[in-house]
Protein backbone atom coordinates (compact mmCIF):
# COMPACT_ATOMS: atom_id res chain seq x y z
CA UNK A 1 0.00 0.00 0.00
CA UNK A 2 1.11 3.57 -0.73
CA UNK A 3 0.20 6.78 1.08
CA UNK A 4 -2.10 9.22 -0.71
CA UNK A 5 -3.27 12.71 0.25
CA UNK A 6 -6.79 13.76 -0.73
CA UNK A 7 -8.03 17.34 -0.64
CA UNK A 8 -11.82 17.46 -0.54
CA UNK A 9 -14.04 20.53 -0.85
CA UNK A 10 -17.34 20.02 0.97
CA UNK A 11 -20.30 22.14 1.96
CA UNK A 12 -19.94 23.64 5.40
CA UNK A 13 -22.86 21.75 6.92
CA UNK A 14 -23.47 19.58 9.95
CA UNK A 15 -22.60 15.87 9.61
CA UNK A 16 -20.50 16.07 6.42
CA UNK A 17 -17.27 15.02 8.16
CA UNK A 18 -18.93 11.98 9.73
CA UNK A 19 -20.35 10.82 6.38
CA UNK A 20 -17.01 11.14 4.59
CA UNK A 21 -15.09 9.33 7.33
CA UNK A 22 -17.72 6.59 7.55
CA UNK A 23 -17.56 5.95 3.80
CA UNK A 24 -13.78 5.46 3.93
CA UNK A 25 -13.93 3.24 7.01
CA UNK A 26 -16.60 1.03 5.44
CA UNK A 27 -14.10 0.18 2.70
CA UNK A 28 -11.73 -1.13 5.38
CA UNK A 29 -9.07 1.57 5.09
CA UNK A 30 -7.53 3.40 8.00
CA UNK A 31 -7.24 7.19 7.92
CA UNK A 32 -3.66 8.13 8.78
CA UNK A 33 -4.41 11.84 9.12
CA UNK A 34 -7.47 14.07 8.85
CA UNK A 35 -7.75 17.84 9.08
CA UNK A 36 -10.77 20.00 8.29
CA UNK A 37 -11.31 23.73 8.39
CA UNK A 38 -12.88 26.70 6.58
CA UNK A 39 -11.69 28.06 3.24
CA UNK A 40 -11.73 31.47 1.57
CA UNK A 41 -15.47 30.87 1.00
CA UNK A 42 -17.51 30.75 4.24
CA UNK A 43 -19.95 28.20 2.84
CA UNK A 44 -17.19 25.74 1.87
CA UNK A 45 -14.87 23.65 4.08
CA UNK A 46 -11.71 21.82 3.05
CA UNK A 47 -10.77 18.36 4.26
CA UNK A 48 -7.23 16.99 3.95
CA UNK A 49 -7.16 13.20 4.35
CA UNK A 50 -4.09 10.98 4.23
CA UNK A 51 -4.80 7.27 3.62
CA UNK A 52 -2.67 4.23 2.83
CA UNK A 53 -4.35 2.40 -0.02
CA UNK A 54 -3.60 0.95 -3.46
CA UNK A 55 -4.45 2.78 -6.68
CA UNK A 56 -7.51 0.73 -7.65
CA UNK A 57 -9.34 0.94 -4.30
CA UNK A 58 -8.48 4.64 -4.13
CA UNK A 59 -10.29 5.24 -7.41
CA UNK A 60 -13.35 3.44 -6.05
CA UNK A 61 -13.31 5.57 -2.91
CA UNK A 62 -13.12 8.83 -4.85
CA UNK A 63 -16.02 7.79 -7.08
CA UNK A 64 -18.18 6.98 -4.07
CA UNK A 65 -17.20 10.24 -2.35
CA UNK A 66 -18.21 12.19 -5.45
CA UNK A 67 -21.70 10.71 -5.14
CA UNK A 68 -22.24 12.36 -1.77
CA UNK A 69 -24.48 15.40 -2.05
CA UNK A 70 -22.29 17.65 0.10
CA UNK A 71 -19.01 16.85 -1.70
CA UNK A 72 -18.03 19.52 -4.25
CA UNK A 73 -14.62 18.39 -5.52
CA UNK A 74 -11.88 15.82 -4.78
CA UNK A 75 -8.23 16.26 -5.75
CA UNK A 76 -5.27 13.97 -5.01
CA UNK A 77 -2.25 16.09 -4.06
CA UNK A 78 1.17 14.97 -5.26
CA UNK A 79 3.89 15.43 -2.59
CA UNK A 80 6.28 17.09 -5.06
CA UNK A 81 3.65 19.61 -6.18
CA UNK A 82 2.28 20.62 -2.79
CA UNK A 83 3.30 22.27 0.46
CA UNK A 84 2.54 19.99 3.43
CA UNK A 85 2.61 21.03 7.07
CA UNK A 86 1.80 19.52 10.45
CA UNK A 87 1.73 21.02 13.93
CA UNK A 88 3.49 19.25 16.81
CA UNK A 89 3.37 20.00 20.55
CA UNK A 90 5.78 17.91 22.63
CA UNK A 91 6.61 18.07 26.33
CA UNK A 92 10.19 17.02 27.07
CA UNK A 93 12.00 16.42 30.36
CA UNK A 94 14.52 19.18 30.96
CA UNK A 95 16.37 19.61 34.24
CA UNK A 96 19.30 21.89 34.95
CA UNK A 97 21.73 19.47 33.30
CA UNK A 98 19.83 18.82 30.03
CA UNK A 99 17.95 22.08 29.53
CA UNK A 100 20.70 23.66 27.45
CA UNK A 101 20.86 20.67 25.08
CA UNK A 102 17.09 20.67 24.64
CA UNK A 103 17.10 24.38 23.78
CA UNK A 104 19.85 23.79 21.20
CA UNK A 105 17.64 21.15 19.56
CA UNK A 106 14.75 23.63 19.48
CA UNK A 107 16.89 26.18 17.65
CA UNK A 108 18.30 23.57 15.29
CA UNK A 109 14.84 22.58 14.01
CA UNK A 110 13.51 26.18 14.07
CA UNK A 111 10.92 25.31 16.69
CA UNK A 112 9.96 27.45 19.68
CA UNK A 113 9.34 27.01 23.38
CA UNK A 114 5.75 27.74 24.45
CA UNK A 115 5.88 26.67 28.11
CA UNK A 116 8.63 26.21 30.70
CA UNK A 117 8.43 24.26 33.96
CA UNK A 118 11.17 23.45 36.48
CA UNK A 119 11.58 19.94 35.08
CA UNK A 120 10.00 20.11 31.58
CA UNK A 121 9.78 22.21 28.43
CA UNK A 122 6.88 22.28 25.96
CA UNK A 123 7.98 22.75 22.36
CA UNK A 124 5.93 23.81 19.34
CA UNK A 125 7.15 22.77 15.89
CA UNK A 126 5.66 23.14 12.41
CA UNK A 127 6.86 21.39 9.29
CA UNK A 128 6.50 18.39 7.03
CA UNK A 129 6.27 14.90 8.55
CA UNK A 130 9.93 14.12 7.86
CA UNK A 131 11.15 17.16 9.81
CA UNK A 132 8.94 16.40 12.82
CA UNK A 133 10.01 12.76 12.91
CA UNK A 134 13.66 13.79 12.84
CA UNK A 135 13.17 16.22 15.74
CA UNK A 136 11.41 13.59 17.82
CA UNK A 137 14.28 11.16 17.33
CA UNK A 138 16.67 13.76 18.76
CA UNK A 139 14.40 14.57 21.71
CA UNK A 140 13.58 10.99 22.68
CA UNK A 141 16.82 10.42 24.68
CA UNK A 142 15.86 13.32 26.98
CA UNK A 143 12.47 11.77 27.70
CA UNK A 144 9.18 12.65 26.01
CA UNK A 145 6.43 13.10 28.59
CA UNK A 146 3.55 14.04 26.32
CA UNK A 147 2.99 14.51 22.61
CA UNK A 148 0.12 15.75 20.47
CA UNK A 149 0.19 16.15 16.71
CA UNK A 150 -2.33 17.68 14.33
CA UNK A 151 -3.42 16.29 11.01
CA UNK A 152 -1.58 17.27 7.88
CA UNK A 153 -2.74 20.22 5.81
CA UNK A 154 -1.57 20.62 2.23
CA UNK A 155 -1.93 23.17 -0.54
CA UNK A 156 -0.80 23.07 -4.16
CA UNK A 157 2.18 25.10 -5.33
CA UNK A 158 1.75 27.94 -7.80
CA UNK A 159 -1.13 30.31 -8.43
CA UNK A 160 -3.84 27.78 -9.24
CA UNK A 161 -6.53 26.89 -6.70
CA UNK A 162 -8.64 23.74 -6.56
CA UNK A 163 -11.69 25.92 -5.83
CA UNK A 164 -11.45 27.72 -9.20
CA UNK A 165 -14.62 27.20 -11.25
CA UNK A 166 -15.85 24.46 -8.92
CA UNK A 167 -18.14 26.28 -6.51
CA UNK A 168 -21.85 25.90 -7.05
CA UNK A 169 -23.70 29.10 -7.97
CA UNK A 170 -25.55 30.85 -5.18
CA UNK A 171 -29.28 31.14 -5.96
CA UNK A 172 -30.31 34.71 -6.68
CA UNK A 173 -33.38 35.83 -4.68
CA UNK A 174 -36.45 36.81 -6.76
CA UNK A 175 -36.96 40.51 -7.48
CA UNK A 176 -38.89 42.54 -4.93
CA UNK A 177 -42.62 42.40 -5.47
CA UNK A 178 -44.47 45.59 -4.61
CA UNK A 179 -47.21 45.23 -2.06
CA UNK A 180 -50.79 46.19 -2.82
CA UNK A 181 -53.57 44.94 -5.07
CA UNK A 182 -52.53 43.61 -8.47
CA UNK A 183 -52.74 45.95 -11.40
CA UNK A 184 -55.46 44.41 -13.59
CA UNK A 185 -56.01 45.91 -17.01
CA UNK A 186 -59.55 45.83 -18.35
CA UNK A 187 -60.06 43.92 -21.57
CA UNK A 188 -61.42 46.11 -24.42
CA UNK A 189 -64.84 45.32 -25.83
CA UNK A 190 -65.17 44.60 -29.52
CA UNK A 191 -68.19 46.71 -30.53
CA UNK A 192 -68.11 45.56 -34.13
CA UNK A 193 -68.61 41.94 -33.12
CA UNK A 194 -71.61 42.77 -30.95
CA UNK A 195 -73.27 45.25 -33.24
CA UNK A 196 -76.97 45.80 -32.52
CA UNK A 197 -76.76 44.52 -28.97
CA UNK A 198 -76.48 46.64 -25.89
CA UNK A 199 -73.03 46.01 -24.42
CA UNK A 200 -71.41 47.88 -21.55
CA UNK A 201 -68.82 50.37 -22.59
CA UNK A 202 -65.40 50.07 -20.98
CA UNK A 203 -64.50 53.24 -19.13
CA UNK A 204 -61.00 53.01 -20.62
CA UNK A 205 -62.26 53.19 -24.21
CA UNK A 206 -64.24 56.31 -25.24
CA UNK A 207 -67.30 56.10 -27.50
CA UNK A 208 -66.32 56.77 -31.14
CA UNK A 209 -67.58 60.01 -32.71
CA UNK A 210 -70.87 59.65 -34.76
CA UNK A 211 -70.94 60.16 -38.53
CA UNK A 212 -71.72 63.66 -39.82
CA UNK A 213 -75.39 64.56 -39.53
CA UNK A 214 -76.18 61.98 -36.82
CA UNK A 215 -76.37 62.34 -33.06
CA UNK A 216 -74.36 60.20 -30.75
CA UNK A 217 -76.22 57.30 -29.16
CA UNK A 218 -74.88 56.09 -25.86
CA UNK A 219 -75.97 52.60 -24.90
CA UNK A 220 -77.98 52.28 -21.76
CA UNK A 221 -75.58 50.95 -19.10
CA UNK A 222 -78.46 50.06 -16.76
Amino acid sequence: MSKHTLSILVENKHGVLARVAALISRRGFNIDSLAVGPTEHPEVSRMTIAVSVDEQPLEQITKQLNKLVNVIKIVELEPTQTVQRELLLVKVKADTLTRGQVLETVQLFRAKVVDVAPDAITIEATGNPEKLEAMLRVLEPFGVRELVQSGMVAIGRGSRSISDRTLRPVPVPPPHVQSGPPNVQARPVDHAQHAGSAQPVSPHHPVPAPPPGRSAVVPNQH
